[in-house]
């Protein structure tokens, strides 16, 4: 029963799961950033929470091989780094075609 209510709670709460791919929206690139803009983006905000919610969590940036996608990638990786989130729990990997934004997958 009270599993159940968990998983319920993460369903509701918009929470992401391992398999789950959350695409960083490319405008987030086109303006200044800050923590708080950051944050604001739906996928960095629900991957940031999943990360906290599980304390064996581990975030993999997905990224293309094109070098833009790589600073943006490195980019997002420092953001979550000045969100508290462990530098040693961050991936980069390069298997996204180019025409396809960044995507956060948080992991156990």
């Amino acid at each position: 029963m009270r599993r159940a209510l968990w998983l319920g709670l993460w369903y509701v709460a918009g929470i992401v799961h391992a398999a789950d791919l959350l695409n960083v929206e490319p405008e987030l690139w086109d303006r200044p950033r800050t923590a708080h803009t950051v944050y604001e983006q739906p996928a960095v905000k629900q991957a940031v929470a999943a990360y906290f919610a599980q304390s064996d969590a581990q975030m993999v940036i997905h990224h293309a091989i094109a070098p833009e996608s790589v600073l943006q990638a490195e980019e997002l990786r420092a953001w979550l780094m000045a969100l508290a989130v462990d530098a040693a729990r961050i991936r980069l990997v390069n298997d996204l075609p180019s025409d396809r934004p960044l995507a956060i997958e948080v992991t156990r």
